[in-house]
């Protein structure tokens, strides 16, 4: 399914918004334990809260303290969740996180006279802030396909050795970090350029993040694709993760010039890059939250097993129809041979069944069920025509052929007058 956003011109305004507003001169560089900070705190809850998630934390926050110089500050996390649906796997979490804070302010003398400069901290870290809540509006609004949990996280004091990070990994406003399968960090994705490209860094093997990130880029709606990056990992709120054994990566553009400067302001974002990326984000962790595996080469590992059903994002290879994908399946086979049923015309009965099937390792289709009914005569019909399916080519994990579960939306759909139409 095709992970979908607002229009593009509302989506790449959306995150201009978050930026200006958490680089303003309201929050004044948001320093941990400052108002600014609090403040940005809030704005995040609100946002995801009226995205749909359920949240995990007051809008004050999960509250902890640091201990700077002698001095004590009081920072917090933010945290909201989107709960899976399968009993299998929604007690598994992939943690989405980015830090809310930046370095607050510095002294400045202009002709003479003592002021104020800020550290607006746009592209380190609002563009991540910003990215992390349009992709939990996304996968809110896919939340019913999502088979794993997802937490969405603003975590504060990421500056001060990512306080917020080991607060929330030490068991803070969720203490289950044992069923932590995944942490994804945003941080820094402001540019997109060729000087600063948009890449994953991450310990997870190269030939594991290949075949995640694979699935993903196939999907014909990302128009951008992060690279792996070959060198050392930026210190960030990953770190907290990794050292309690949670698999990581990190999403960025790494650091511009302007990093840790009075010059990161909200002008030099590039929010059409900004959004592609987020898009692609939203697209990795849905996929994420779909898969049997998250991990492909444990899956080979246990593709001997002639019990054992993959997800289609699991495969090395995936299943083909005909030498061709899904969408060639739906035209030629799905939409080609069903009939809408006379008597749910009559009745005005319309609505897209959500069906699933195995495909065999001899390429057969069996076990085909509905997973979302709109009406006993539409369910029917579609699960008729999906089982008498032609044989594909099975899907191979390791090159070795799995079973393979696949959900596709069969869509009956009325217009005016009575008639009707399939979907195609």
């Amino acid at each position: 399914m095709t992970v979908c956003a607002a229009s593009a011109q509302d989506f790449t305004a959306n995150l201009r918004r978050h930026v200006e507003y958490l680089s303003s001169t309201e929050l004044m560089g948001r320093k941990a334990g400052s108002k600014g900070e609090a403040k940005a705190a809030a704005y995040l809850y609100d946002q995801l809260e009226k995205a749909g998630l359920t949240m995990l934390t007051s809008r004050e926050g999960d509250n902890f303290l640091i201990i700077e110089d002698g001095d004590t500050l009081s920072s917090c996390n933010i945290a909201g969740i989107l709960e899976g649906y399968d009993n299998n796997l929604r007690d598994e979490y992939i943690v989405v996180g980015a830090h809310i804070d930046h370095l607050g302010t510095y002294p400045v003398t202009v002709d003479g006279q003592q002021m104020t400069g800020i550290y607006r901290g746009a592209d380190a870290n609002a563009s991540g802030v910003a990215a992390l809540i349009e992709a939990a509006k996304i996968l809110s609004s896919n939340a019913l396909f999502l088979r794993r949990s997802v937490i969405f996280v603003g975590f504060g004091a990421g500056e001060e050795q990512y306080a917020g990070a080991r607060f929330f990994t030490s068991g803070g406003e969720f203490s289950d970090t044992s069923n932590i399968k995944l942490m994804v960090n945003l941080d820094m994705l402001g540019r997109g350029t060729a000087e600063n490209p948009f890449e994953i860094y991450s310990m997870i093997s190269r030939s594991d993040l290949n075949s995640m990130t694979t699935y993903v880029t196939d999907n014909e709606s990302v128009t951008t694709k992060p690279g792996i990056h070959n060198g050392e990992l930026f210190s960030s709120d990953h770190v907290a993760f990794d050292l309690a054994e949670i698999p990581t990566l990190t999403f960025s553009t790494g650091r511009s010039r302007e990093y840790r400067t009075s010059r990161d302001v909200p002008e030099l974002v590039l929010y059409n890059k900004l959004a592609a990326q987020t898009h692609y984000i939203a697209t990795f962790l849905k996929s994420m939250a779909e898969k049997d595996f998250l991990f492909p080469s444990a899956s080979a590992a246990a593709a001997d097993s002639d019990k054992t059903v993959y997800a289609m994002s699991d495969c090395d290879k995936q299943p083909q129809f005909f030498h061709s994908d899904l969408k060639h399946f739906m035209d030629s086979w799905v939409y080609s041979y069903v009939k809408y049923p006379q008597s749910a015309v009559d009745k005005g009965i319309q609505g897209t069944v959500n069906v699933s099937f195995i495909v065999e390792k001899d390429g057969s289709v069996t076990n085909v069920k509905v997973e979302k009914s709109v009406d006993e005569l539409l369910d029917a019909e579609a699960v008729k025509v999906i089982s008498v399916s032609p044989k594909w080519t099975a899907g191979e994990i390791g090159r070795k052929k799995v079973r393979c579960r696949i959900t596709v939306p069969v869509e009956f759909k009325l217009q005016k007058g009575s008639h009707f139409d399939i979907k195609r």
